[in-house]
C-alpha cells in the first residue's frame, strides 16, 4: 500500500506561481512512475503531467504551454509541479497518482493504482 500526501496548494493571482509537493509512504517510491491530474468544479478529472520511475521521462498535457514543470526526488519520495503562469482556468483540486507503468498515468486510460487525496489550487481573477 502506497499514501500519497500532497501540499503546496492555496490561492494565487494570476500570473502567479505555486508548486506542488507530494510524498509517498512507500519504501520503493523509485519503482513507481508519478503523475499529478486535476478536477475542476463540474469537470472531469483531466491529466496535467507524469514522469517515469527514474524521472529520464515526462509528458505534459498540452494545455500547459511550458507554464507546469514536474519532477522527483527518489532519495526523498517525493513528485513535485511547479505551476507557472498560473490562469484563472487552472483553479481545480489536484491530485497526486502513482502507478508502475508510466503510460497509465500518461495516456489518462484508466485509473493508477494509488491516488492521493488532492491540494486545492484557486487562481484568481
Amino acid at each position: 500500500q502506497v499514501q500519497l500526501v500532497e501540499s503546496g496548494g492555496g490561492l494565487v493571482p494570476t500570473g502567479g506561481s505555486l508548486r506542488l509537493s507530494c510524498t509517498a509512504s512507500a519504501h520503493t517510491f523509485s519503482n513507481y512512475a508519478m503523475g499529478w491530474v486535476r478536477q475542476a468544479p463540474g469537470k472531469e478529472r483531466e491529466f496535467v503531467a507524469a514522469i517515469t520511475k527514474s524521472g529520464g521521462g515526462i509528458s505534459y498535457a498540452d494545455f500547459e504551454k511550458g507554464r507546469f514543470t514536474i519532477s522527483r526526488d527518489n532519495s526523498k519520495n517525493t513528485v513535485y509541479l511547479q505551476m507557472n503562469s498560473l490562469i484563472p482556468e487552472d483553479t481545480a483540486v489536484y491530485y497526486c497518482t502513482a502507478d508502475r507503468s508510466f503510460d497509465t498515468l500518461r495516456l489518462n486510460g484508466g485509473p493508477p493504482e494509488y491516488w492521493g487525496q488532492g491540494t486545492q489550487v484557486t487562481v484568481s481573477s
